[in-house]
């Protein structure tokens, strides 16, 4: 049985990608850059640091890409963040996790004050072991630096947790870490996209997996 299981957040534990899309392509409008919801969505799940290098060149990133990456985030929050909401039966697949003497951390591209959001809105910030934010990394997923720096936090090696996430980034950074990784289809990701990412298994939501707990590779080695 892992040790501790890392959860990415947004897609996996909140119903957000959507919202994020809508918020990027927003960004990107407001800078000249008029991109189909589908083009944007395909992206979330990477940070920032990932996601506009698809979008802009190698010009424009220094001229106005922080810029645009901080209207996105106002965007967000004065737009989005009241509308966001977990999945069913978050806080009780952790009370499961931690029933079994497990620990539990998020890993996300998120920011810290989106995070610190995000655990009141799932209720689950009194279950958490440690998280980490796109502060603590210089890369977001699909390298391998935030699960590495969630592996430090939590004093563990990569053969003692597992990944929980909802897109291909998920999966990708987590092998690169050399974690297993389980996949949600609740993110909106093909689940074809998932395994051959190289999820281990895959299940619809948080409440699938709580179903499945005992049958899962979160209760088994």
């Amino acid at each position: 049985m892992p040790r501790a299981i890392i959860f990415d957040v947004d897609g996996t534990l909140l119903d957000s990608v959507d919202l994020h899309a809508k918020a990027w392509q927003e960004a990107f409008a407001q800078y000249g850059k008029n991109l189909s919801f589908q083009e944007v969505r395909r992206q979330i799940g990477k940070g920032a640091d990932q996601l506009m290098p698809v979008f802009l060149n190698d010009k424009e990133l220094p001229r106005f890409g922080k810029e645009l990456k901080d209207y996105r985030s106002q965007y967000f929050q004065e737009y989005f963040l009241d509308i966001v909401r977990p999945f069913p039966q978050v806080r009780q697949l952790f009370q499961r996790i931690i029933a079994s003497g497990q620990r539990i951390a998020l890993a996300s591209s998120a920011t810290e004050d989106e995070l610190e959001e995000y655990k009141r809105i799932a209720h689950i910030g009194d279950l958490l072991d440690s998280d980490t934010s796109s502060k603590d990394v210089e890369r977001s997923k699909p390298h391998p630096d935030v699960f590495l720096a969630a592996l430090e936090k939590l004093g563990l090696e990569p053969r003692e947790v597992l990944v929980v996430g909802d897109t291909p980034y998920d999966a990708e950074a987590s092998l690169k870490a050399g974690i297993r990784a389980v996949g949600v289809l609740c993110g909106g990701f093909p689940e074809a996209a998932l395994r051959k990412a190289g999820c281990c298994a895959i299940y619809r939501d948080p409440a699938h997996l709580l179903a499945e707990y005992d049958r899962s590779p979160l209760a088994y080695p």
